[in-house]
């Protein structure tokens, strides 16, 4: 577990646990690319959004199952469910006629195979979960060992 300040320069120390996280479950290199992004977005919204400038804690803790890794975000800013209002961007529109806001939580929670919300004590509490599987092979090909994957 690490405690951040709630300021964008805290993004490498929560880039740092969360990829340690995946190397220790040796999560694919698309997934772990994945769950960083995705823990990027979530503590820049939480930065951003949630306390606004002011002064403020990021906890994160995460934790390897046998089928899924997962990473806790926890914050005292204003309760807010990052999937209110969510919706995929218009990226067909020209971007004068875009929302503003949004994307990198739609990213976040896209990239990742579960979300989860709760809150919890008058705490935020954001559950990023990233199944453990195996990279899927090129069509045809084969990786380099047949020998099977956890």
């Amino acid at each position: 577990m690490i405690r951040v300040p709630a300021a964008l320069g805290a993004l490498d120390r929560v880039a740092a646990f969360v990829l340690g996280l995946g190397e220790r479950a040796a999560l694919p290199a698309s997934a772990l690319y994945r769950l960083r992004l995705a823990a990027d977005e979530l503590t820049t919204n939480i930065v951003m959004h949630g306390y606004r400038g002011a002064p403020g804690e990021i906890t994160v803790d995460g934790g390897i199952d046998p089928d899924q890794v997962w990473v806790r975000f926890q914050d005292d800013a204003p309760a807010f469910d990052p999937r209110q209002g969510l919706r995929p961007p218009a990226l067909d529109q020209p971007l004068a006629e875009r929302r503003i806001g949004g994307l990198g939580v739609y990213l976040a929670f896209t990239a990742v195979d579960g979300f989860a919300y709760d809150l919890v004590a008058g705490r935020n509490v954001s559950t990023l979960v990233m199944l453990r599987r195996a990279e899927p092979r090129p069509p045809g090909g084969t990786d380099a060992s047949d020998e099977p994957t956890e």
